[in-house]
């Protein structure tokens, strides 16, 4: 697993059931509820669509090709998170899953990432051996 952090700060916002995507929003993620409809959105186009974003946060794309009915994986991943006290957002998409955590905490979240995966080799080299 390589972790890749992206550069932009993303918000969580919301629309109302049934709403139109404000022009200049393109959501890097949309999930249709019924109480309304979640985005997740760079934080400048939710500013300049006078979108109400929550959580600031900065997306880590896993890089590994992780199966749909994995099991574990992610649990894995946010367990070390949360011994560290940071709240992450995981969102599994076909190619890979990414992780979004608090913006200001987004370099500390891969380091432990990274932490994470040389553990992961290092068990896997005792068990070989």
């Amino acid at each position: 697993m390589t972790p890749q952090l992206h550069p932009e700060v993303h918000v969580f916002a919301t629309l109302p059931p049934g709403a139109l995507l404000p022009e200049g929003v393109e959501p890097i993620m949309r999930f249709i509820e019924r109480e309304g409809t979640t985005l997740i959105v760079a934080e400048s186009q939710a500013k300049a669509a006078g979108l109400a974003g929550t959580f600031r946060c900065r997306m880590i794309t896993l890089d590994v090709h992780s199966s749909l009915e994995a099991v574990g994986f992610l649990a894995a991943i946010t367990t070390r998170l949360a011994a560290a006290g940071m709240g992450v957002n995981p969102v599994s998409a076909f190619y890979h899953d990414h992780l979004f955590v608090p913006a200001e905490r987004a370099e500390e979240a891969l380091n432990l990432l990274r932490d994470l995966a040389a553990d992961s080799v290092r068990s896997a080299q005792r068990l070989s051996t």
